[in-house]
């Protein structure tokens, strides 16, 4: 069920479905014009195999709206044209045509970039054949999912002569952004499961502003 902001008496009410009154001071909401106006929250949670040429992650185990407490492992992988995800772990690389329906989606690729999107299946698929990615080269810590997915994204990036995005530049960079959202979104989603209402005052509640790495490609 989708989440609801109300904004009235110098506080932000979330809700699943729109009071007739305001929760913080008993206000009639009905009469109080557009600005208190119930608000569908976005959703950062996108079905990932409809998501192609994108970065996504998921939890390692369940989904981020059921089972996931903030604090597990999660996978990342990429997709291709066709929304099959390739991710690697300690089986190899997986090519994936169901399990990550429920994803942070990252775009790797604008529609301008004609090449790319022709080449990209291919560039895909070669990358994962490499010996750098059998099983046996597997390992936990430093040679993992996300090892698999910059290095990628990084090929592609050298290929295009872009300088390649070391892991802490990469993470902070264009993770950071949607994961942080993410995690507010569930925030609210946790709350809201033992009440009806969760209310932030005004003052305490911080300017969130769209990230410069949503707004342009990881492979400029």
């Amino acid at each position: 069920m989708a989440v609801l902001r109300v904004r009235h008496c110098r506080a932000l009410v979330y809700c699943r479905r729109a009071p007739p009154r305001c929760p913080a001071c008993g206000g009639d909401l009905r009469g109080a014009g557009l600005t208190a106006a119930p608000v569908r929250l976005h959703c950062p949670f996108r079905h990932g195999h409809g998501q192609p040429r994108a970065f996504l992650i998921r939890p390692s185990h369940g989904t981020f709206l059921h089972g996931y407490d903030g604090h597990g492992d999660l996978h990342v992988g990429i997709t291709n044209s066709k929304g099959v995800v390739y991710h690697y772990d300690q089986e190899g690389v997986h090519r994936a045509a169901s399990g990550w329906e429920q994803s942070i989606s990252i775009p790797l690729v604008r529609p301008d970039m004609w090449e790319l999107l022709q080449h990209w299946d291919n560039l895909l698929e070669e990358f994962s054949l490499e010996e750098a990615w059998l099983p046996h080269r597997y390992e936990e810590q430093q040679h993992n999912c996300f090892s698999f997915a910059l290095a990628f994204v990084n090929g592609v990036r050298r290929a295009r002569g872009r300088r390649p995005l070391a892991k802490a530049e990469f993470t902070e960079t264009f993770l950071l952004p949607h994961t942080a959202a993410a995690s507010r979104y569930l925030s609210l989603h946790r709350h809201l499961a033992h009440s009806d209402f969760y209310i932030v005052p005004l003052a305490e509640q911080e300017h969130e502003r769209d990230s410069e790495a949503a707004q342009h490609s990881l492979l400029e």
